[in-house]
């Protein structure tokens, strides 16, 4: 069916390139490591992620990801008093800090591309076996409180440059609370959105590996490794 001897040569090349994933100790195939896979995995969900949080209302619209008030705004049925104890107040305070949190998610966006590019993987091949969000795990624990150190002063400037009448008005009911501590409880809240998000997005890639359109990420997902 094959007359054609380069055509035929691509064929079985491809053939074998893929083959190689079912290696056992195998670390790579084709040109491309597993390594790279866990990469590209993480880079897309990434993307995915920040894409959908940086649109407006992306905090507050997500199904995992939308932003609880900070602590330091107390809980329905605390001691908190005042406007602060009234649901629709609370409700809408919420609502603006997950559209500042916006600022945040893009603050972070590079933070998280960069250490993609050179996170070390000690074991591919578990990472990409492992669980819906697998590698969303590694990158977290390998970042740490990055993205919170990040995000604060963003988040810091954008409450500051807002200088919102409700944020103000809820501030002025707590004693001792200013801004900066605002901006530090909310990087808190929007770290943990933004790797839920992420991680989400990962478990979609890995349940549709097609739908990315990567070779790599296809050949890796779809065959398991050994």
């Amino acid at each position: 069916m094959m007359s054609n001897p380069v055509q035929r040569r691509l064929f079985l090349g491809g053939i074998a390139a893929v083959g190689l994933i079912a290696l056992p100790g195998c670390a790579s195939f084709g040109q491309v490591s597993l390594v790279d896979a866990v990469r590209r995995l993480l880079a897309l969900s990434a993307r995915n992620a920040f894409a959908r949080l940086t649109e407006p209302d992306g905090f507050w619209d997500s199904a995992v990801a939308r932003v609880n008030l900070p602590v330091l705004f107390g809980k329905r049925g605390s001691i908190v008093q005042g406007i602060l104890s009234s649901g629709p107040f609370r409700e809408r305070l919420q609502h603006k800090l997950n559209n500042v949190a916006e600022d945040g998610a893009r603050r972070a966006a590079p933070v998280v591309t960069d250490a993609v590019k050179t996170i070390g993987v000690e074991n591919a091949v578990a990472i990409l076996n492992g669980g819906p969000t697998a590698a969303t795990t590694l990158l977290r624990d390998e970042m740490g409180p990055a993205l919170v150190n990040a995000m604060i002063p963003a988040l810091d400037d954008a409450l500051r440059v807002a200088n919102d009448p409700l944020v103000n008005q809820a501030i002025s009911a707590l004693a001792g609370v200013d801004l900066g501590m605002v901006a530090h409880g909310l990087a808190l809240e929007a770290d943990n959105a933004i790797w839920y998000q992420i991680g989400r997005e990962e478990a979609a890639i890995r349940a549709d590996p097609e739908s990315t359109n990567d070779p790599v990420l296809i050949a890796a997902l779809k065959v398991p490794q050994a």
